[in-house]
This record gives C-alpha cells, structure tokens and sequence, in this order.
C-alpha cells in the first residue's frame, strides 16, 4: 500500500459543541483533507507546537516526551496513521536509536503533537485517505476558519449520532454479552466505548 503525506491545515473547533475540535490535515500532493476529532487537551498541545513563539512556563505531557528522548537519543523519524476503524484512527510512531528502528502504537493525536516537536513527517495510506478524506467544498463568500468549523460540526454530529446508535444497540444485550463487549473493547484500547459499555451495565 502506498503511504501518502499529509501537512497540518490547522485545528478547527465545533460551533456547537463545547471543547469539540478537529485536526485538519491536508494532503500533500492533492485538495483532500483527513479531519481527526481530538480532545482539548491534545489540541492545545498542537496549537503550542505550532505556534514558535509559545513556550509553556513548565513542560506539557509531549514536551517531557521529546526531552525524555532527546536525553537518551530517541528520534522520531515518522509518523504513519496506519489504520481506521469504526471512525478511530490508529498511528504509529517509527522511532530510532543506535540506527536501530522501533514501531510504537500511539493515539494519533498524541502522534502528531509528538511529529510537530521532531519535525517528523506525517504519512497515511492511501485505502485510508480514500475512505476518510474529504474535499471541502469552497464558497467563496466564507472564510477558511468558518467553513473548518462547519466541517467539524458536521463530522461531530454524525459522530454524536453513531453514539446514540451504538448505545441504543446495548440495550438489547444481556449482562454477560456487555460484560464480552467491555473486556474486548478495553483489550482494543477503544475506552470510549468501554465508558459507554460499563454505563449500560451500571443501569441495570
């Protein structure tokens, strides 16, 4: 599979959810864009790393990672996000030391906070870009930022309504088939869906 590369658009944040934001990627040698929601936290440390002139007081959650692997000669070469399932995206991190070559599962957000503060370069699959890119349609009489956060409210509420969707199916199972779910979802890292899973048995 070819790998395609992507640059930082930006981060966009949802009119109508609170604390709602996506990363806008863009492809490099084409007008799709990848759109990943991320959480706050995770866009704030973007926005720094983006922003040069921005230098916390006290080292953020991603700092302390690249001081940590600059201390021990860790560098992140690349970052590929390798996988998408069920709208979860899922990164690597493709590191090296002693010229030797190490792949580390990492969430994407975490990924590219991580690739912005080596400079490593941002790469997907081109099955993924063509399943989850989108080509934004441009109105002229909009400004970029607006149409961004118009695109992230539409990519927010049909995630709010697969939400709804999937919680609506757990009602239909036994104990023992949510119990099933939840240990899969935990040994698949999907908390989120584990959040939800253990609410539904927490009513029961």
């Amino acid at each position: 599979m070819s790998l395609v590369r992507l640059n930082i658009k930006g981060i966009s944040y949802s009119q109508t959810q609170n604390g709602a934001y996506a990363l806008i990627l863009n492809e490099v040698d084409g007008d799709r864009k990848l759109p990943i929601v991320i959480g706050a936290f995770e866009a704030q440390s973007i926005a720094i790393a983006l922003e040069k002139e921005i230098r916390p007081p006290r080292p953020l959650t991603h700092d302390l990672f690249k001081n940590f692997a600059d201390r021990f000669d860790i560098v992140v070469k690349q970052v590929i996000i390798h996988k998408l399932v069920d709208g979860v995206f899922y990164s690597s991190l493709i590191c090296e030391r002693d010229k030797i070559e190490e792949i580390i599962d990492a969430r994407t957000s975490d990924a590219i906070a991580l690739a912005l503060r080596f400079q490593a370069p941002i790469f997907t699959y081109k099955n993924i870009l063509d399943k989850a890119g989108i080509y934004l349609k441009v109105n002229p009489k909009k400004e970029d930022e607006e149409q961004d956060s118009i695109l992230v409210d539409d990519i927010i509420a049909e995630e709010i309504e697969a939400a709804a969707s999937e919680q609506e199916s757990y009602k239909d199972k036994s104990l023992e088939e949510l119990h099933s779910l939840l240990d899969e979802a935990v040994n698949n890292e999907d908390y989120e869906k584990a959040a939800k899973i253990r609410d539904e048995i927490s009513k029961r």
